[in-house]
């Protein structure tokens, strides 16, 4: 309890991850992708033709699945032994990692899975609720967000780039409604922690985010 965390929360595009890779190399920290747990979840309950109304048979694939982090310059998920990095981007994968994340026993496996990333000299977490539900203690906290509509051309770019087809305006009402799911969810639903630093990186470049986040740490 006494390594310090700096939890970096928000919407999905918002630029979490990105911010959170880049602070956590400079610092010499630790890393933790929430959303690529859930994401690797989704991936894994697709492989094996789970149902998505069957809670007790996600809690056991969230129980029994295995995950290996490699954090370079970009994150590398192995998922029982196999490289699942270019799947975690795919929108099916991120919507289905949003249904499974409203149900709480699912959230209650992989509660104790993210919390042992805390270790070594400090970590940083990102996510939907890493200040507010599982690392409630942390020192350091920011909600990073940006509109619906600068994340949505974000993740077009992003799309394009790798060759895949891509409707921006889907892209927004997928977004819109990820956002409204997420917030309204009973169970640990996204929110600003009380204590949170609150940055709207629409018009920031990502140095400037990041120099915002050490100024926190400082």
């Amino acid at each position: 309890m006494t390594i310090p965390v700096l939890t970096i929360d928000g919407p999905s595009g918002a630029g979490k991850g990105t911010i959170s890779r880049l602070v956590a190399k400079k610092l010499g920290w630790n890393y933790l992708d929430s959303g690529s747990i859930y994401r690797s979840l989704a991936i894994a309950l697709s492989q094996q033709g789970v149902d998505l109304a069957d809670e007790m048979a996600i809690v056991k694939v969230a129980e029994t699945m295995e995950l290996a982090f490699e954090c370079g310059d970009e994150l590398r998920v192995n998922l029982d032994g196999v490289d699942i990095t270019s799947q975690l981007g795919l929108e099916s994968t991120g919507n289905t990692a949003s249904i499974i994340a409203v149900l709480s026993q699912v959230r209650a496996a992989l509660l104790a899975k993210q919390q042992s990333f805390r270790q070594g000299v400090g970590l940083v977490a990102d996510g939907r609720d890493m200040g507010t539900v599982v690392f409630p203690d942390a020192p350091y906290k920011i909600f990073l967000t940006a509109s619906a509509e600068e994340r949505a051309r974000r993740r077009y770019k992003q799309l394009k780039e790798k060759g895949i087809y891509a409707n921006l305006s889907r892209l927004t009402i997928d977004i819109e409604e990820r956002d409204r799911r997420d917030m309204e969810r009973a169970t640990a639903p996204l929110a600003m922690a009380e204590n949170a630093l609150y940055i709207d990186s629409s018009n920031m470049s990502i140095a400037a985010v990041i120099e915002e986040a050490l100024n926190l740490i400082r």
